[in-house]
């Protein structure tokens, strides 16, 4: 129960702190459009679609059109930390107001910035306006680093956060007490869970301690997230294809440095088999321990998540594009119910897909753990 509250005072603690920033989000901008910015045909849906399912500079809650035409998004924004021609430069993402097409230039410590396709750039020298070739690719800008607080990187703090918090909780019980109380009891079976049904099968009773903690960070973070981009609130974290690549590698380093001679003796000579043979299977077998096991990885689940979001927004899309054909009610309730039916399915993929990476990791792990005899 304690743990419950903590984490609750947390969120209020949360939504204070950017509640004032609210004001400041809730910038006008003119999209130049006589409908009011609205997104009803086939190629705006899709536009809008694929813009959701990637990372932005700025949290956007809600949008809306005023009576004079003008668009207004209530959000917050988040820190933009560039490394440009003239060093380190930092601002508030709210300075885009929202704009995305490159017409919005901030000026920062000498350097110009705009924000093209979600992506920050920066002007070259003397230019005034971003120029655009055939492709609408800019030819007067060039990328630059960028270190910025995205709303990915936030979604990660955040739930990074709490779990440090909850299992902190459960941690401190478990000093003080056998049964935890409070939130602490939802936790545990889910712990046992993972190191009785994933941790020790795979990895094996001698040292499935030594990764039980990296596999129930993993699956709780990757779970939760999943989670969380069911909500409205616009998180889509495991289907970005850097954070997905970075847990692969967190995988890929744990069971190769935790490789025993067994292992790489396997890989690069292998037992049993013709000499000639031994380094075409050295090559295959390094090629797949290095390559293909996290690139599986890190595949799979970006995929799912962010195949999972587009489904979803597409059924949600249907009372837009189908409301001529099959009119305002009958679309809206194809929408509904579609949309409710395919969200609990992917309520069961969140889960399914935290498990299979974990799964994974821990069965890559027992391989390269694993003590053979020879005989």
């Amino acid at each position: 129960m304690k743990v419950a509250k903590q984490t609750f005072k947390f969120f209020v603690f949360i939504s204070m702190l950017f509640a004032s920033a609210f004001a400041m989000a809730d910038t006008t901008v003119n999209d130049g459009k006589s409908d009011g910015g609205q997104v009803d045909t086939k190629k705006e849906v899709e536009d809008y679609i694929l813009h959701h399912i990637q990372d932005s500079h700025d949290f956007s809650l809600y949008s809306y059109t005023s009576d004079s035409g003008e668009r207004k998004h209530l959000g917050f924004p988040l820190p933009v930390i560039l490394w440009s021609s003239n060093g380190l430069v930092t601002f508030m993402s709210s300075e885009f107001h929202h704009n995305d097409d490159g017409s919005v230039i901030v000026e920062k410590n000498g350097s110009k910035f705009v924000k093209i396709h979600s992506k920050i750039h920066e002007l070259d020298a003397g230019a005034t306006t971003v120029a655009y070739d055939e492709d609408h690719h800019a030819t007067n800008a060039h990328r630059i680093w960028d270190f910025s607080i995205t709303k990915s990187v936030f979604g990660v703090l955040i739930i990074g956060l709490l779990m440090l918090i909850w299992f902190s909780g459960l941690a401190r019980q478990y000093k003080k007490k056998q049964i935890p109380t409070g939130f602490a009891r939802v936790l545990e079976p889910l712990v046992l869970y993972v190191r009785d049904e994933i941790a020790r099968p795979n990895i094996g009773e001698k040292h499935y301690r030594r990764f039980t903690g990296y596999l129930l960070t993993v699956f709780f973070f990757i779970w939760i997230l999943n989670l969380l981009g069911l909500t409205p609130f616009g998180f889509n974290v495991t289907g970005q294809l850097a954070v997905t690549a970075c847990l692969a590698i967190f995988t890929l380093v744990i069971y190769t440095v935790s490789g025993n001679k067994d292992y790489w003796m396997h890989i690069l000579w292998m037992p049993g088999v013709p000499i000639l043979i031994r380094p075409v299977l050295a090559i295959i077998e390094l090629a797949g321990a290095l390559i293909i096991k996290p690139f599986s990885l890190l595949v799979r689940l970006f995929a799912n998540i962010s195949a999972g979001h587009i489904v979803v927004m597409s059924l949600i899309a249907i009372m837009f594009t189908l409301k001529e054909s099959l009119g305002v009610v009958g679309a809206t309730g194809l929408s509904l119910v579609l949309s409710f039916f395919i969200t609990l399915i992917e309520v069961l993929v969140a889960f399914l897909q935290a498990y299979i990476f974990t799964m994974l990791s821990a069965l890559f792990i027992g391989m390269a753990v694993a003590e053979h005899e020879h005989h």
